[in-house]
């Protein structure tokens, strides 16, 4: 039996990663959330969220309302108006929390999500060609930019002083290339 993967015809995911389940919390259902969102604020009763163990399997995901939401220091806690007791939140534990695409909150102007971000072709700011991100990673303090290519391996900081453009519609990155970012 084949699974869906979680994207659109268009190469789009499916689902936007807001959490992970860590535990149950309390005994009323309640689940800890480890936050993968740069806007958790954005999770309020009444949203649609799926749960499920593998982002990218649509049909290993299950639908939830969130019916109330907290946060508790750096986690959230939610409640889901089907998720009745600890025994039932158990069960939840280790999966992704994630929000349908076309749910989403519409981005602004200049923002785009990560995974947008994946196959961009990446140029400095004197047109030298860099290569294409391959991967983002996602740190304390800012997201980093893996880019292979012709140099090998280059770790770009997501930060305003190094990324100059991205154009989405022509696939590419400008960069400012800082001291010490190449060897």
């Amino acid at each position: 039996m084949k699974s869906r993967r979680a994207s659109s015809p268009t190469g789009q995911p499916l689902f936007l990663l807001l959490g992970r389940v860590l535990r149950p919390h309390g005994v009323r259902g309640e689940l800890r959330i480890e936050v993968l969102t740069a806007y958790p604020e954005r999770i309020v009763p009444g949203t649609t969220v799926f749960v499920g163990p593998d982002p990218h399997d649509a049909s290993s995901a299950v639908a939830y309302e969130v019916d109330r939401v907290r946060k508790h220091q750096q986690y959230l806690i939610l409640g889901m108006s089907t998720i009745l007791d600890r025994g039932a939140a158990d069960l939840l534990r280790d999966q992704y929390v994630m929000v349908a695409l076309e749910d989403a909150v519409p981005l602004e102007e200049g923002e785009f999500y990560l995974y947008q971000a994946i196959g961009l072709k990446v140029f400095s700011k004197e047109g030298d060609a860099l290569g294409q991100i391959v991967e983002v990673i996602e740190t304390g303090a800012n997201d980093v930019y893996v880019v292979q290519g012709p140099r090998g391996e280059i770790l770009l900081p997501a930060i305003d002083e190094c990324v100059i453009d991205v154009d989405l519609e022509a696939g590419t990155m400008t960069v400012h290339l800082m001291d010490g970012l190449l060897d």
